[in-house]
C-alpha cells in the first residue's frame, strides 16, 4: 500500500467479522506491515490470531486511522474506548450501518475527521462497491486514504451528502439479497420449466455470475447489452416483454423495493 501515513502511525481495526477480515486480508495483501495494524475482537478467529498484527493490546497513541467496523448495536459499548483518540488528527471511518456521522461525533467530539462509509457484502470476494461521505474535519488527503484503504475490498464512490447514504444503502447495500433472490427465483422457474433443481440453480448462478462480470467489463451500457442479445420476435423477447412490464413487471416492483429498503434505513437512522 502506497499510503505511507497508515504504515508510520498505525491502523487501528475495531471488529473483525466477515467485513473486517476482508479489509484486513486485502491491507495485508497490499503490503500493508501487520505490525503497523491494531486489532481488537473479542473472539478473534484463528486466521486473523495468524496474521502478526497487534491483537487486543495496547492501542498506539495517535494512528492514522481507526476502521470502526462492529455491529451497530456494538457500538455503543465499542466507541467510548476510543474517545481518548478523538478532537485529534486520528481519521475515523465508520462502517456500521445506520449510524450516522452525528452519532459518532457526539462520542468522539465535534473536531474529530469521520468518514460514513456503507460497503456491501460482495466485499467479501473483493467486489464489493462502498459509498463515502467525509464530516467538514475531514480532509481531502484523509478522504483519498479512506478511499485506498477500502478499495481492498472492491470500488468507492463519494457522495455528495450523507443524505443520500438512504438510498445507498437501499441500493446497493441491500442489493446483493435482491439479486440472490432473483437467483432464486430463476432457479424455481427453470425447475417449473422441467430442470432438476440442481441444474436449474447451476444454470441460474453462472448466468447472474457472468451477466454481472459482462456489465461491468463491457464499454457498453446495460440497455445496450440488453438489445444486442434481443433478436426480434425471439425468445428473450418473449421473456422481456413479461419483465418489462410497465405495470406488472420488474421496473415498478424494482423501485417499490429500494423504495422500502430506503424508507426504512430513514427510520431506523431517525431511531
Amino acid at each position: 500500500m502506497e499510503n505511507g501515513i497508515v504504515a508510520q502511525r498505525g491502523l487501528v481495526l475495531l471488529g473483525c467479522g466477515k467485513m473486517g477480515s476482508a479489509m484486513l486480508a486485502g491491507w495485508l495483501a497490499r503490503g500493508l506491515p501487520p505490525t503497523s495494524i491494531w486489532v481488537m475482537d473479542p473472539k478473534p478467529s484463528d486466521w486473523l490470531q495468524a496474521q502478526g498484527v497487534h491483537l487486543n493490546t495496547g492501542l498506539p497513541d495517535n494512528p492514522a486511522v481507526v476502521l470502526v467496523a462492529v455491529k451497530p448495536q456494538m457500538m455503543g459499548d465499542a466507541l467510548p474506548s476510543l474517545q481518548a483518540l478523538g478532537n485529534g488528527d486520528t481519521l475515523f471511518v465508520s462502517i456500521a450501518a445506520g449510524t450516522t456521522i452525528g452519532t459518532l461525533t457526539k462520542t468522539l467530539g465535534e473536531q474529530t475527521p469521520i468518514v460514513r462509509a456503507m460497503p456491501n457484502t460482495p466485499a467479501a470476494v473483493g467486489q464489493g462497491i462502498t459509498a463515502i461521505i467525509g464530516n467538514p474535519r475531514a480532509s481531502e488527503t484523509q478522504l483519498n486514504m479512506t478511499e485506498e484503504l477500502l478499495s481492498a475490498i472492491g470500488e468507492v464512490v463519494r457522495l455528495d451528502s450523507e443524505g443520500q447514504m438512504d438510498a445507498v444503502t437501499g441500493l446497493s447495500g441491500s442489493g446483493p439479497a435482491y439479486v440472490f433472490h432473483m437467483i432464486e427465483c430463476m432457479a424455481a422457474a427453470g425447475e417449473a420449466q422441467g430442470l432438476a433443481p440442481e441444474l436449474a440453480m447451476q444454470l441460474a448462478k453462472a448466468t447472474v455470475a457472468g451477466a454481472g462480470a459482462l456489465a461491468m467489463q463491457a464499454g457498453e451500457t446495460p440497455s445496450q447489452l440488453r438489445v444486442n442479445v434481443t433478436s426480434p420476435n425471439g425468445t428473450t423477447q418473449a421473456g422481456l416483454e413479461v419483465l418489462m412490464d410497465g405495470d406488472a413487471g420488474l421496473p415498478p416492483l424494482m423501485r417499490a423495493t429500494v423504495a422500502a429498503a430506503t424508507n426504512r434505513s430513514k427510520e431506523l437512522a431517525n431511531g
